[in-house]
Parts: structure tokens; sequence; C-alpha cells
């Protein structure tokens, strides 16, 4: 195979429980689509939609028709669209009802032509988190997650993955009855970013940036995942998760793990996961002490985006008046390893915030000398920043003399945008994800001891507000950047947080 030719996906069928709900409208089914029209699915290629509502194939191929339409690429020729149509079922069924996963089974043996057909499964499990290790139990009790005569049987499960150490190390050893680790696929959707994949070329296959990807030219990391939306209708969700659960220890942490991890020796599945762990096992632990000095937690309040007025945090839709849940985080870590040693990282995340935008930006320390400083005065360090959303790219800011008769010195910047490099058709962000778990590749997603690493490093965080649920709460009006003690936290060290441009 050339190397440019795509990867075709094994014959597979693909089952999503919750084939009706807005992950699956939104996301699932236009990112088939989408991989569809890149010709990377077999020709014995099926989706299997399950749901609690009573449907016939023709009524869910024309919801899924006009799904596409609204949230996934309508422009896609014709013929796409027919091949992929014929290829959408639907079975309606409940989720604790065994025989209705005895009558999936059969609907499967009928698709399949026959009941030994070699033709793999993956489970997509779009439901409520707290439905997974039943699902699980059910499709174990009749069968459908035996691998035999090279038949795959493969789940992916979306987060949270368990609600703190104790539970996530439940929820493993519940999967581990039925599955094994290489069948289970924890998915985490900013893995699946162009950019994200991106950062482990551009770290490792370029030469001039590995060798200063170190405390010896690095001063900080500012991690950030901005939303300038509120918690909607998820207020009953997001009051058992908060922004530390919902953010931090999972999509916050994996864009850490891969900033900080080591090189690995080859790009095989485990040898990568085995870096990136390794990276989560080097946070420093926190004290109570330091979690107080390090950790700052902030909920909205009303205030402006735009034009426009919002409400507060506790004046949203199932969310109660006095409710010390977090909207906002921002977290000081210290990554106890030779390459980073005295190197601090600093997270943030926030709901309501001026502008939607997801980054790392890596600070270079400053000139031992500034040779400058009589014509400029203090020059700005160099800056990388590596955007994730909205717009994907890198950037490098650097000095370069201003023209004129005096040695003066300005900031100038080189910035790479995908979009403007590389012809994309409209993406979900799940595309990636996808086709990698078809083809049983493991790399992009979570493993069982990265999420236990994740909920290890949090854990002094959650056991503070567990004891003390307004611990290191503070307000801010939404349309800002967050509580004022999350800039002392960083004026503390002398430093301060990017203010990106939306």
């Amino acid at each position: 195979m050339s190397a440019d030719q795509p990867t075709t996906a094994p014959d597979a069928t693909v089952v999503i429980f919750g084939a009706t709900g807005d992950l699956a409208k939104r996301k699932l089914l236009p990112a088939l689509h989408n991989l569809a029209c890149r010709g990377v699915l077999p020709q014995r290629f099926r989706v299997l939609g399950i749901g609690r509502s009573p449907m016939s194939d023709a009524e869910y191929r024309a919801k899924v028709k006009a799904d596409v339409g609204a949230f996934g690429n309508p422009g896609a020729p014709s013929e796409v669209w027919a091949w992929f149509e014929s290829r959408l079922f639907y079975a309606s069924g409940t989720l604790d009802d065994l025989a209705s996963y005895e009558s999936i089974r059969d609907r499967l043996d009928a698709l399949d032509g026959a009941p030994d057909a070699a033709v793999g499964y993956v489970f997509y499990l779009a439901t409520p988190p707290d439905a997974v290790s039943d699902i699980v139990l059910r499709l174990g009790a009749v069968g459908l997650l035996n691998e035999e005569a090279h038949r795959f049987r493969r789940v992916i499960i979306e987060k949270p993955f368990g609600h703190d150490l104790s539970s996530a190390i439940d929820l493993d050893r519940q999967l581990n009855a039925d599955l094994a680790e290489h069948q289970i696929y924890r998915i985490d959707h900013y893995l699946g970013k162009e950019t994200v994949q991106n950062l482990m070329a551009f770290r490792f296959g370029n030469e001039i940036f590995e060798p200063i990807w170190n405390r010896r030219y690095i001063d900080h990391v500012q991690i950030l995942v901005a939303e300038t939306v509120g918690v909607e209708d998820r207020g009953a969700y997001y009051e058992q998760a908060g922004a530390l659960r919902d953010m931090v220890q999972n999509h916050l942490f994996q864009l850490l793990a891969l900033t900080e991890m080591e090189p690995p020796i080859s790009f095989g599945a485990d040898v990568v996961r085995d870096e990136r762990v390794k990276a989560l096992h080097a946070i420093a632990p926190w004290t109570e002490s330091d979690v107080r000095a390090n950790v700052v937690r902030g909920q909205y309040g009303s205030g402006r985006l735009g034009e426009d007025a919002v409400p507060g945090y506790r004046a949203e839709s199932r969310v109660p008046p006095g409710s010390t849940t977090e909207t906002y985080v921002a977290l000081r870590l210290v990554i106890d390893n030779w390459r980073w040693a005295g190197v601090p990282f600093y997270l943030r995340t926030g709901k309501r915030l001026p502008s939607r935008v997801s980054e790392i930006a890596v600070q270079f320390n400053r000139p031992p000398l500034e040779l400058f400083r009589r014509t400029t005065g203090s020059i700005e360090p160099n800056l990388l920043v590596v955007r994730i959303q909205p717009d994907e790219g890198i950037s490098l800011r650097f000095q370069a003399k201003v023209p004129g008769p005096d040695l003066r010195l300005g900031s100038v910047s080189m910035a790479f945008n995908y979009a403007d490099y590389f012809a994309r058709a409209p993406e979900t962000g799940y595309e990636t994800l996808l086709l990698d778990c078809l083809t049983g590749d493991q790399t992009l997603f979570h493993r069982a001891d990265m999420v236990v690493a994740g909920w290890r490093a949090v854990a002094p965080i959650l056991e503070l507000v567990s004891s003390q649920p307004d611990a290191l709460l503070s307000s801010y009006a939404a349309g800002d950047w967050g509580p004022a003690e999350a800039d002392a936290l960083m004026a503390r060290d002398g430093r301060a947080w990017r203010r990106p441009a939306p």
C-alpha cells in the first residue's frame, strides 16, 4: 500500500446504543458518513442503531439524512449517501432488558447472513455513564463480546470514566469481567483533533524543537480550554461533575501528557501510551497545603458575552441556588522528572469565558543578557502556541529588528494554519477515532492506567472539596477570564495568563 493510500477498515458493524441521542445526531453519524465520503469504510459495513423509540429502518434512515444535512457534510456526492443509507438499520429496545440484547444478537446474525460470519462489531455506548457497566454485562451474557474466528468485538466508552479514583477502579473491574483491555476504547474527542496529533509530529519530527523542549530553555507552559457557553441544559449532570471532573483529569491532562512526554521508541499504540502514562505519573503529588496554594476554583455569575446578557450558574436550569460546583479551574502543576524540573505548568478551563479557544502555549526563557535593553527595553520572550480550536495551527513569536536607524526590536510571528495548507472536508472530530477503533489502533484512546493516574493526581483536590464544598471557590462575571484569585496565582510567580483573541 502506498503512503498516501487511505487505510480501509475491515468488515464491521457499528452498533450505537443511544442512536437517537444528541451525540449520535451531531457527531457519530455525520462522522461515519464523512468516512464513507473518504472511501475508507469496507463494502461489508453496517450501522445498527439502538434506541428506546420504535422506528422502522426507513424512518431511521430519513432521520440520519436530516442529521447529516444539519451537522455533517450535506454537499457530499449523492451516490455516497445512497451507499451509506443502504447500510443503516435500527432496532428498539430497553437497556435493562436481557431480551432486548438477545434480539440485537439475532438481528446482527441476520444482517451478517450467518451466525459465524467473520464480521467485527464495534459497540458505541452513547449512553449515560451509569448505564455502561450494565450494557457490557448484558452484551457479554448473550455472547456478543466473544472474539472467535477472527471476529473482533470492541466497545467504545465516553467519559466520564468514573467519578473519582475508587469509582474508576471499580468501573474497570466491572468491565474486565467481560472484556479484555484490548477490547475497551475509552474515547476522548480532544485526541481526535489534528493539531493534538500533530504535536507529536512537531516535537519528534523536527530537530530544531526537540533539543530545546526542556527546563534549560522553557520558562513555563500554559494549557487552556475555554468555552463561551454555560451549562445549557446539562445542569443536573454538571452538578455531579464540575469543571475538575468534566475537563481537567481527562482533556487537559491528556494535552499535558502529550506536551511533556518523552519520545517513544516507536508509534505502536502501547508504546506511545506507556510514555503518556509516565508523564501523568510525573505530576508531583499534592498535600492539602499544596492544593490550597496552587488551585483556584471559580463559578460564573451573571454578566455579558458580546451584546448578550447571560445568567449566572446558580440561575441555570436544574442548578440549586446555593451550588458550590465549580465552572472554572486553574492549577499550577510541578512535574517531577529530569526534563521538566523547575518548569511550572499552568492549566485552566472554564465556562462563560470571553472566547472559545483551546491552546498550548510554551514560553521560552529570556536571553541571559539583554543586549537591546537600552534601545528596546524589556523584550517579550519567544512563545510557541499550538492552537487546537477553533482554528487549528501553530505560531511562533520571536524578535526582529524594527526598520530604521536605531537598533530596536519588535515582536513578530510566524503562523501555520491547517486551513491554509491542507484542503479538508468538514469534520466532527470523531472521524479519526472511529476509524482507529475499526482498524484496532488504540493509540489515541485512554488506557486503564491513564484513567487511574489522572484521578490519582486530582484526588487531593476532590478530598478537600468533599469535606469543604466551598473551598478555593471564587466568583467571576460571565464574559471575564476567570476570578481574580487565578490572576494572583500567576502574579505570585511573576507571570500572567495569556488572553488569546477570539
